[in-house]
């Protein structure tokens, strides 16, 4: 049973991420450049190194993906005042109805996936899916290492 609910956590998610992806191309956004687009209009001014830290990736990683975002004319760079060294991010104009279009591409997607799933069932769902993310956030690396 446990392996069952982790492979279909797992295949859910694919085919989200599988069908957000196939919507955001057509107005020519990846799903990878929407995730740093929402993180930066979550908080404008992070850093290259704090942005890169929230995406999970390698700061060069991070660094490419701005470029590109960056010559898109989505994002710029701005000195840092307090470290002449870093740069902060923000979004430009361009990139704010972007983010709402993406946005309601994502609505759509997930209307289109809960079609059939009544309200109880979706808060059952979410709460289930907030104790197993509790659980996990609660959980010490080294006793996890050792019951494994």
């Amino acid at each position: 049973m446990q392996d069952s609910i982790a492979f279909m956590i797992s295949d859910v998610s694919r085919l989200m991420r599988r069908r957000f992806d196939e919507r955001a191309r057509a107005i020519g956004v990846t799903r990878t450049q929407w995730r740093v687009l929402k993180f930066l209009q979550r908080g404008e001014g992070i850093n290259q190194g704090g942005l890169a830290e929230m995406l999970e990736v390698e700061p060069i990683t991070a660094c490419r993906m701005i470029d590109r975002l960056e010559e898109a004319g989505l994002v710029e760079r701005r000195r840092d005042p307090s470290d002449r060294r870093a740069w902060q991010i923000y979004l430009t104009e361009r990139a704010r109805p972007l983010l709402d279009d993406l946005g309601h591409l994502a609505d759509e997607m997930l209307g289109s996936a809960l079609a059939g799933v009544s309200d109880a069932e979706q808060a059952l769902v979410i709460a289930t899916l907030q104790q197993i993310r509790a659980n996990l956030s609660d959980a010490q690396p080294a006793k996890d290492a050792a019951d494994a």
